[in-house]
């Protein structure tokens, strides 16, 4: 039995908030496929290093990624597991939102 830990609305607020952008999706899906430095990464933008560090200073944050030092260089390596959640809490919401429709549609059917 997998027992998944609650995250608070910080958690949730972080998460979302490092998904809003499309650079951070992007290293996150670059990160997924592959380790990559953020050398490597910065290298891939059009901005400047320091820039790239700080949008995966976000991701990390929200534990989306995760930085480890090898040698000179911090290689950065996306979280399944952190993703997986993310989706989980969308989902989540999606069902909710479904079946409020269900109900908004028996109130619009009106009495049978």
């Amino acid at each position: 039995m997998v027992v998944r830990e609650a995250l608070s609305d910080d958690d949730v607020d972080r998460l979302f908030r490092a998904l809003a952008d499309a650079t951070r999706r992007d290293i996150v899906r670059r990160t997924l496929v592959d380790d990559a430095s953020i050398s490597e990464l910065a290298a891939s933008y059009d901005m400047s290093f320091a820039a790239v560090q700080k949008h995966v200073a976000v991701l990390g944050e929200a534990r989306l990624v995760t930085k480890e030092t090898r040698g000179r260089e911090r290689i950065v390596r996306a979280d399944p597991a952190r993703i997986a959640r993310a989706r989980e809490l969308l989902t989540s919401l999606e069902e909710l939102w479904l079946a409020r429709f269900g109900q908004l549609d028996d109130v619009l059917a009106g009495p049978t």
